[in-house]
């Protein structure tokens, strides 16, 4: 069923078909790795950063992952290095603002992670060392406030079972009682 998706939004997009990069223009960001931008031809596309992975909103340093993402590429032109589509319709791909990777700057800045199930360019694992080794961004925080986002969604899909009130009658018997 993802690939009907897929194949759908292709052929309502025919220039990401056929194009592997393009010019769109950013308009709003949702999250440190993921923005809306405005193509030439007046189309609104969803676009998630390709090889890395930053903080999800509620996570520690989620806020300031977004804002830094806000400062590099918010109402700016920006060139999209198409790589796929994924399964939620978002459009895959390498930012770039002029000369400037977007990807490898916020890994460089400590905003996100080398996200290594997607990693081609390994350059990106360097960079998130280097900021690692440096302290800079999230790497500055509490070690415990410290967790890849992937672990971070994986954990809140785990059910955390609800801690039961003991009853009066458990609390009876242990006093010798009934």
């Amino acid at each position: 069923m993802t690939i009907r998706i897929a194949l759908l939004l292709l052929a309502c997009l025919p220039s990401l078909a056929l194009a592997e990069q393009f010019i769109c223009r950013v308009m709003t960001i949702s999250e440190g790795d993921t923005f809306s931008c405005l193509t030439t031809e007046n189309k609104r596309l969803r676009v998630r950063l390709a090889e890395i992975d930053a903080p999800e909103r509620k996570q520690p340093y989620g806020a300031e992952a977004k804002q830094a993402l806000s400062d590099l590429v918010l109402e700016k032109q920006v060139v999209l290095h198409v790589q796929e589509v994924d399964r939620y319709g978002r459009t895959l791909a390498r930012a770039y603002v002029g000369s400037l990777d977007v990807n490898h700057t916020l890994v460089a800045q400590g905003a996100a992670w080398a996200y290594t199930k997607q990693l081609k360019d390994h350059r990106l694992k360097d960079a998130e060392t280097l900021a690692r080794n440096m302290g800079k961004g999230l790497w500055q925080l509490p070690a415990e406030d410290i967790v890849a986002p992937w672990d971070w969604r994986y954990a809140g899909k785990i059910a955390v079972p609800q801690k039961t009130k003991p009853s009066r009658t458990a609390s009876f018997s242990q006093f010798g009682g009934g």
